[in-house]
């Protein structure tokens, strides 16, 4: 009996890493929609988002029929409580993919975003990617100091958010309003996505080590030196 409990346990870990997969590579195809303006691209996202509502709707079930059936404590408790939470963040990250393709089907034949931004509207994307990649590994992998970096990588997107305001800012825009709407939520969307991808890390370090992420840097805090010459670094 506890061998098949521990097997639906694993079983709803593995649910999370498919999800994680299947939401990184819908921004990665989103992202090439909206800048080739590929409606049928697009259109996959939005149609296979539906498996991602699905896995999620299932690990609910199942970790709900766990916690009725064997009313786990400690660890266990923990695991299936942050699975459910972490499930939520992957579901969440999808529908911010599928906005990106939505947008694309919205602006078709015409494209969403000038020329002059998609360098940075890529690097959004290829970003949010490699975040949800890592995200994955931890899920796998349950390595705390990993779960941990994805905060400070997450700073790169934060930089990429704030270029586009700036482009937007400027007084030379040409693009119009529409256009600088759209803008505005693509990067809300991918700045959002990045998140949701740090969110899961940090509930896998709740999940291994029983504190919050936020906790856990406060108290290695301490130890980190200022760099040499940069007061307060």
């Amino acid at each position: 009996m506890r061998d098949a409990y521990h097997e639906e346990l694993d079983s709803i870990g593995d649910s999370l890493v498919e999800m994680a997969r299947l939401v990184g590579s819908a921004i990665g195809r989103a992202t090439t929609a909206i800048l080739d303006s590929d409606l049928k691209l697009a259109e996959s996202v939005i149609e296979g988002d539906q498996k991602v509502d699905d896995l999620q709707h299932d690990l609910e079930g199942r970790a709900i029929a766990l916690l009725a059936r064997q009313q786990p404590v400690a660890t266990d408790l923990r695991i299936v409580v942050t699975s459910l939470r972490m499930s939520a963040d992957l579901e969440r990250s999808g529908d911010l993919a599928q906005h990106v393709a939505k947008l694309t089907r919205l602006r078709y034949p015409s494209r969403a975003v000038p020329q002059d931004l998609h360098a940075t509207i890529l690097e959004m994307g290829q970003l949010a990617q490699r975040l949800m990649a890592k995200a994955a590994e931890v899920i796998v992998t349950k390595d705390v100091d990993l779960a941990m970096q994805l905060e400070q990588d997450d700073d790169a997107m934060d930089l990429l958010h704030r270029t586009l305001f700036q482009h937007l800012m400027d007084e030379r825009w040409k693009h119009g309003i529409e256009t600088a709407v759209d803008v505005t939520l693509l990067g809300r969307y991918y700045e959002r996505y990045a998140d949701h991808a740090v969110a899961v890390a940090k509930r896998v370090v709740y999940l291994v080590t029983g504190e919050h992420a936020d906790e856990l840097q406060a108290d290695i805090q301490p130890e980190i030196q200022p760099v040499s010459g940069v007061e307060g670094a």
